[in-house]
């Protein structure tokens, strides 16, 4: 016991370690994708994003060929990979449009839809203080937003759609985490979203230059270890302690977009955002501590 006790706080600091380099790999790929800009389709970038990443996963997709899915599991993997897929095409057009501080802020909303869809679809209890925390949340999206106050863009828009898409992707990956391992259930998503993504960004398609290739496959390379790293801060730190460390995340687009893209720091934003983010982190730990109880894992955000 002595022992335990005195490594814990190693261990929280790993997790705030790892999660500070989660939030450095997502911005990474927010700024990327910013960077390629309107140089390509929402379509066909997402495309390419995911057919690299698929590419980089075959190499552990052994066991999921000598044990293919059954109709059933294809039937869900499906249906899930094409949400993520309109999600993942949203988001690509949002960064293209919208500060790239604005677009990480309204992404923050996630985790409250997962906690709405999992009280409307897996049957998770609906106490008023969910309640409560997810009007917070919505009330934070609105400081963001400030309808009538400033113009609400197509951009915005897409990335509002965005979220709750992302959020039923995650709440189809966290039922199907009961009976299926992780690597499957990424590399069939990889697989999914390639094959729903491919016909639309056909229809539009421009051909790439190499140096936009080269992009996407950093893209790809920094959003699996942002996924790789945010499951090691989970497993070292509590998720009341990881999660708002995420808000540096919000941090970094503000300055990176400041710096590269020149965008003006909106205060609103950052107000808006810190909200939000108090808002997902009460929802988080009540998540997290229904998951000891019912012994379901802990939620998290679906990032690209």
């Amino acid at each position: 016991m002595i022992e335990a006790s005195a490594t814990a706080p190693d261990r929280t600091l790993q997790g705030i370690g790892w999660m500070v380099f989660t939030t450095l790999c997502f911005v990474t790929v927010t700024c990327i994708v910013r960077h390629l800009g309107n140089g390509m389709p929402a379509a066909e970038g997402a495309f390419i994003r995911y057919l690299i990443g698929l590419i980089m996963l075959l190499p552990l997709a052994g066991p999921l060929v000598r044990n293919p899915p059954g109709r059933r599991a294809w039937t869900i993997y499906t249906f899930r990979s094409l949400v993520h897929a309109i999600a993942v095409m949203l988001w690509f057009y949002a960064m293209a449009r919208v500060p790239i501080a604005e677009v990480t802020a309204i992404g923050y909303t996630a985790p409250i839809y997962v906690a709405l869809g999992a009280a409307l679809f897996l049957g998770e209890s609906m106490k008023l203080r969910r309640i409560i925390a997810i009007l917070v949340a919505f009330a934070g999206t609105l400081i963001i937003l400030r309808p009538g106050v400033q113009e609400i863009s197509p951009g915005h828009l897409a990335q509002v759609i965005a979220a709750p898409c992302f959020a039923c992707s995650f709440l189809i990956a966290k039922r199907m985490t009961d009976t299926i391992d992780a690597t499957s259930i990424v590399i069939m998503l990889s697989l999914g979203c390639t094959v729903f993504l491919f016909p639309v960004a056909l229809a539009d398609w421009v051909d790439p230059s190499w140096d936009q290739i080269g992009w996407l496959a950093l893209t790809a390379v920094f959003a699996t270890a942002g996924h790789w790293s945010m499951t090691r801060a989970f497993g070292c730190a509590p998720i009341t302690v990881t999660q708002p460390v995420g808000f540096l995340q919000l941090v970094w687009a503000t300055m990176l977009g400041m710096a590269i893209f020149g965008e003006p720091v909106d205060p609103w934003v950052l107000i808006g955002g810190a909200v939000v983010i108090g808002s997902a982190t009460y929802i988080s730990h009540r998540e997290a501590v229904a998951a000891r109880k019912a012994r379901t894992p802990p939620a998290a955000a679906t990032k690209i």
